[in-house]
């Protein structure tokens, strides 16, 4: 059945939102004022199909991608840039404001710059055998096979191709594959996930593959298949290698924009703590005028930022494996510290922030990739005396409701 329904705003996941029914109706693709057919969807009461838009917003623009609304990567392309910006950072303005964080809000910085460096595809059987790779359809499981994505870094030309022939190599296993491209000064690092142990003969098909794609690397569930170079990407003055499938940001300029808002914020502090420091994005830039203690639970990461510690001109940087969810930095290990930054995954630190809450160092650098827990763990700094100066929203996940945050607090 057909239901007609007045979209009322855009929400928080990108998704327009109707209240004529008394309750919150979730219609992606739409926009605030737009008329729009739409179908229920089984099993998800509060959402509904988009069937088509009977009265289009004057805001409404043609998306760029073929796939958009079928793939499930970007929930805005349709929606004129400046009224998409003013949205995504008005969910910032909105969360903290729920969390009752009075502060300064930066205009959003736009860090897609030439587009994502990293992409996971998705190979799966079909109907009559047939192999699909791609990306995830939108609220599904369902593959969408797709020949290019406009939104990637060109560093990743050809990592579609390469997946296709590593998925077709192993279709005879019959497993779901993910298989992760990331674009390195060097080349093509490919991980593949889901395959299982794998005979010799199947090894040597996939050694010969990633010759032939030119692969810099290839791996599978982080064991090496082949290395033709070592994949490597340029932080700062430092290279480091990457292990496989480690944390990286989306894009070079949303690493750069980060990096340079925490170098900003950190000031002249002599010894900075950066907690959750991957590969050393942020301590690798910091050891260029302080010394650096760095602290992530990943091993291998650790052991990269360790081996590109040693850049000449770099001060020392003491990186350590600790997994500060169960084990946060105590306040009688931060009396030396001038200034810590801690960057976490989207579950946010908890632990860590509450510690911090209770020690005495001056200066504490937040970033996040998620406003809400962002927005918990600064509540916990201010109920413990810190003062939260002005917040920086980064965009480096364009065409998708989410947003990358620097703050500065001072005790």
């Amino acid at each position: 059945m057909v239901e007609r329904l007045i979209i009322d705003h855009v929400g928080h996941r990108g998704d327009g939102v109707s209240l004529a029914s008394g309750e919150a109706l979730y219609v992606p693709y739409t926009l605030a004022g737009e008329t729009v057919e739409t179908a229920a969807i089984p099993g998800h009461p509060d959402r509904r199909k988009l069937l088509a838009v009977e009265t289009a917003s004057r805001e409404r623009i043609a998306p760029f991608c073929p796939h958009f609304g079928v793939c499930g990567g970007c929930a805005i392309q349709h929606w004129q840039p400046a009224h998409y910006q003013a949205w995504k950072r008005n969910i910032v303005i909105e969360t903290l404001r729920a969390a009752r964080i009075e502060c300064e809000l930066a205009p959003l910085i736009d860090a897609h710059g030439t587009g994502r460096r990293r992409a996971t595809f998705h190979a799966r059987m079909g109907t009559h055998d047939i192999l699909r790779v791609g990306f995830s359809a939108a609220n599904s499981h369902d593959i969408v096979p797709i020949d290019r994505c406009p939104i990637l870094d060109p560093g990743l030309d050809g990592a579609l191709e390469a997946a296709w022939a590593l998925a077709e190599a192993l279709k005879p296993t019959g497993k779901p594959l993910d298989i992760q491209a990331t674009a390195t000064s060097n080349g093509l690092d490919v991980d593949i996930r889901g395959s299982g142990p794998l005979p010799p003969p199947r090894i040597a098909a996939l050694s010969r593959l990633a010759e032939q794609h030119r692969l810099a690397r290839l791996t599978r569930h982080g064991e090496l298949v082949l290395m033709r170079d070592a994949p490597v990407v340029t932080m700062g003055t430092a290279q480091v290698t990457l292990p496989p499938g480690s944390f990286l940001q989306a894009t070079v300029q949303g690493e750069e924009t980060l990096a340079q808002l925490v170098m900003e914020r950190t000031g002249k502090a002599k010894h900075v703590a950066d907690l959750f420091c991957g590969v050393g994005p942020f301590a690798l830039r910091l050891a260029t005028r302080a010394r650096v203690t760095a602290m992530d639970n990943d091993t291998g990461s650790i052991a990269a930022l360790q081996k590109a510690a040693g850049t000449p001109g770099l001060k020392p940087i003491k990186a350590e494996t600790r997994d500060l969810f169960r084990r946060p930095l105590m306040p009688p290990e931060l009396r030396e510290i001038d200034a810590v930054v801690f960057d976490p995954p989207r579950q946010g630190a908890q632990a860590q922030a509450k510690q911090l809450a209770a020690s005495k160092v001056p200066v504490i650098v937040a970033v996040s990739c998620n406003v809400t827990t962002f927005a918990r763990d600064i509540r916990m700094l201010l109920d413990g005396g810190y003062k939260l100066e002005t917040v920086v929203p980064v965009d480096q996940f364009r065409h998708t409701p989410h947003v990358e945050l620097v703050a500065r607090l001072v005790r």
